[in-house]
């Protein structure tokens, strides 16, 4: 029994140290902190939408009505956009309908970390976009992510509608709103809170791929479905680091076993921790 609490605490402290001390280094308020910051940056990018969907035909109440019950600012951004080039209603919707879709993978995810009750999933489900996913999968905990999530979620939701409601009004006084170019805001937002996340050679080589094909099939496919096609560089580059792995030599020492351990059981007390865990 011993010698099985002290191989959790080791796994435990391993843990702790890679994951930013989450123990120890991640109090509330440091959490509501960094939601709070992504929650304001990105919310006052709601001006870009409201002022992009008025100049784009659409009414104050259309253009807010989409922030309050769509809230996802790509497929916004591509509904009005599609609208603006002379697409019909139904065309503009399944493109913006194609980049939602992504939002259903990470509530896969979320739900599994957040473990909400069932009265409360739906409306969470709201909420389940790019940044309170990025918050929520960076915090060390499961309170640490629930607070993440919902700081970031209510502080996004209300700022992003608060804003685009300013742009719709303001519109007018800006005259050629596409001459700012404010429909880049949104994306350029994600891809600053992106990249920090980017740490290994293979995630940078599936961003990577991502991009070629997202700009590649962009001229020839319909909205939103370049977006889904690069989604397929995560399978294909984990694909070849597979096959690369598979196909290295074995290292001096031994033949080794299939899994790699040499043949030595894992009855370390590093093991015994990551098992408790």
């Amino acid at each position: 029994m011993t010698h099985r609490t002290t191989c959790t605490d080791t796994g435990a402290g391993r843990t702790g140290t890679g994951a930013g001390q989450a123990g120890a280094g991640k109090p509330d308020a440091a959490v509501v902190r960094d939601a709070l910051g992504v929650g304001i940056a990105v919310g006052l990018s709601g001006f870009a939408f409201g002022v992009t969907s008025a100049g784009s035909g659409l009414t104050v109440t259309q253009t807010c009505a989409l922030s309050l019950l769509v809230f996802t600012g790509a497929s916004q951004f591509a509904l009005v956009g599609a609208l603006a080039a002379g697409s019909g209603p139904f065309t503009a919707a399944a493109g913006a309908f194609f980049l939602g879709v992504r939002n259903a993978f990470y509530g896969l995810r979320l739900s599994q970390l957040l473990a909400l009750s069932r009265a409360l999933r739906p409306l969470a489900a709201q909420w389940v976009i790019d940044e309170t996913t990025a918050v929520t999968l960076a915090q060390p905990s499961r309170r640490a992510a629930r607070i993440g999530f919902t700081v970031t979620g209510a502080c996004l939701y209300l700022l992003w509608n608060l804003t685009t409601l300013l742009g719709a009004l303001g519109a007018r006084a800006l005259g050629d709103t596409g001459a700012w170019g404010l429909d880049a805001a949104g994306p350029a937002v994600f891809l600053a809170l992106l990249a920090p996340m980017l740490k290994t050679a293979a995630e940078r080589a599936v961003a990577a791929l991502a991009v070629l094909l997202g700009l590649g099939l962009l001229p020839v496919l319909p909205a939103g479905v370049p977006v889904l096609a690069a989604a397929s560089a995560a399978p294909a580059v984990l694909f070849l680091a597979g096959r690369r792995t598979r196909g290295a030599p074995t290292p001096a020492g031994g033949a080794g076993t299939a899994d790699g351990t040499h043949g030595i059981p894992e009855t370390t007390g590093s093991g015994a921790g990551e098992d408790d865990r």
